[in-house]
């Protein structure tokens, strides 16, 4: 497939930005759906604000998608250097509703479901054999 640069209008600061054929042809070879909403700096000040709906959505590693792979050098410091997450990651303090161990997870609880240390979580059994 042909990619060509796009511009784009950012949805916080309404100034348009490029997203290129390259990050393009990336977002597309990672399966995502979505294009960019945001302009690289308010990706950045949002990331650094801890922004966002959830830690995953709002923290695509260093330099997001026009700064960080748009010169080929997709490993070096887009999202393959840090495995699609930023090293601000916020961890929320719970204690493991199997063992009573103190432990940390990426989200923040709702109180809703039980939260598990990594070692009760895998012993759970998969989500096809629970019944909801």
């Amino acid at each position: 497939m042909s990619y060509q640069d796009r511009t784009l209008t950012c949805l916080d600061c309404n100034q348009s930005f490029t997203f290129s054929a390259d990050d393009q042809r990336y977002h597309a070879e990672k399966g995502y759906n979505n294009e960019p909403k945001r302009c690289t700096s308010c990706r950045q000040a949002r990331r650094n604000s801890g922004g966002g709906s959830s830690s995953y959505g709002s923290s695509y590693g260093s330099g997001g998608y026009s700064s960080g792979y748009g010169s080929s050098s997709y490993g070096s410091s887009g999202y393959g250097s840090s495995g699609g997450y930023s090293s601000r990651r916020e961890m929320h303090d719970v204690v493991c509703a199997q063992c009573g161990k103190d432990t940390q997870v990426p989200f923040r609880p709702s109180g809703g479901r039980p939260v598990y240390c990594s070692d009760c979580f895998s012993k759970q059994p998969t989500s096809s054999s629970r019944r909801y």
